[in-house]
């Protein structure tokens, strides 16, 4: 072998596993659910004869659902196993989103996100456990960021459609076209050969793995994180709709935008490989705090804030992978756990975030939440270079 081939079979990197494209799509049918309801609340309020904050209740019930689950049942992935208990939640997803769809009321739709809410926060931490426990070593941020695309699927595919579908059809088909989907995710999973690993013994306790050195600076970011871009995001189809004057449709370009940022930035997932997760996470955070301010000053113009929209989603890629990556590692044997804790934190931060952004929006507008999530995302920039012995 000449010296050139060895460099070439030295430096030749693993592929991305294909299980990591199944649970992509397993991140689309919940990304969808979990941020379809904000371009779509107008004509939900319309329908009901209510107000758009009326509305997003449903979806603060969906964020404290699913941090209820994540917190109390996610667990019980490190002890039962991730895929058994992805197939569950996704199961429960779907009877979730028909009852969404056909809901007769307002209560009905929040009791039955509610109920969406429980079986995502058993999803989301299985699948990013899976996706970490796949990575071939040196492609942890590339796989990450491939299942991450997930978000970007749902937002494209997701809920740019959906604000079609309500505009042109009825809100309740969105509903329905994402229980189809749901069962066809499970379907998927079920099909292949992902591998359950399993845990003897009692499952983790949340509380134990507080303890794990590094992991409570890293759930403070993702709680500011998260607030911040809930409470703009559940406000801006209202935004665009009445502040703006522009069709519930239009609101579906502002979710491709976000989603075409947030997918071209995987291309440039290998840079945090190389410089790594630590040092790339405060510039992320601050990267997206200045973005937040550039939103409050285009706030004004429709096609400025698409375009500040889709270097909102490029910027919020990269801040969710070294998330992801940095609260994976930390302590593989309970990585379950771990990341329920981070979905926990996640959905009670759409809870926070869509029931206190909402009387701001309403009292202040669109500009003044922007800055404000610009302040929370110092928040959590500062919590991304706090040090604690033997954090990663």
């Amino acid at each position: 072998m000449s010296n050139s081939d060895q460099v070439a079979t030295l430096t030749a990197r693993p592929p991305i596993p294909a299980l990591a494209y199944l649970l992509t799509g397993c991140i689309a049918v919940i990304g969808s659910n979990s941020l379809v309801l904000g371009p779509i609340a107008p004509a939900v309020a319309a329908s009901f004869t209510t107000s758009v904050p009326a509305v997003m209740i449903a979806s603060a019930a969906f964020g404290l659902g699913t941090s209820a689950s994540a917190l109390f049942l996610a667990r019980y992935i490190d002890r039962l196993g991730a895929r058994r208990m992805l197939q569950g939640a996704l199961l429960l997803l779907a009877i979730a989103l028909v009852s969404s769809a056909a809901a007769p009321t307002v209560t009905t739709l929040v009791a039955a996100q509610l109920l969406a809410g429980i079986a995502a926060g058993i999803a989301m931490p299985a699948i990013y456990a899976s996706s970490a426990a796949i990575a071939p070593p040196g492609r942890e941020s590339g796989t990450i960021g491939v299942v991450l695309t997930g978000w970007t699927l749902s937002m494209v595919a997701g809920v740019s459609l959906s604000a079609v579908l309500a505009d042109f059809v009825h809100w309740r088909a969105v509903f329905a076209a994402v229980a189809v989907f749901a069962a066809l995710a499970l379907t998927g999973l079920t099909l292949t050969s992902l591998s359950d690993v399993r845990k003897s013994g009692p499952a983790p306790t949340p509380l134990g793995a507080l303890a794990v050195p590094g992991i409570v600076p890293l759930l403070v970011a993702c709680g500011a994180f998260m607030t911040a871009f809930y409470g703009v995001y559940g406000y801006l189809g209202d935004h665009l709709h009445n502040g703006l004057g522009r069709p519930v449709s239009a609101n579906g370009l502002a979710a491709l935008a976000y989603g075409a940022g947030f997918g071209m930035a995987a291309l440039l997932d290998g840079v945090i490989d190389r410089l790594g997760a630590r040092r790339v996470m405060p510039f992320a955070y601050l990267l997206v705090a200045i973005v937040y301010i550039a939103l409050a000053a285009a706030g004004g113009s429709f096609h400025l804030t698409i375009a500040m929209v889709g270097i909102w989603g490029l910027a919020n890629h990269f801040g969710l992978n070294v998330l992801v990556m940095r609260l994976s590692a930390l302590d593989p044997a309970r990585r379950g756990t771990i990341m329920g804790l981070n979905s926990a934190v996640t959905y009670l931060a759409v809870f926070v975030g869509t029931t206190a952004f909402g009387p701001l929006y309403s009292s202040f507008g669109f500009a003044a939440s922007a800055v404000v999530a610009a302040l929370l995302m110092l928040v959590a920039a500062s919590a991304a270079v706090w040090r604690s012995p033997r954090s990663v």
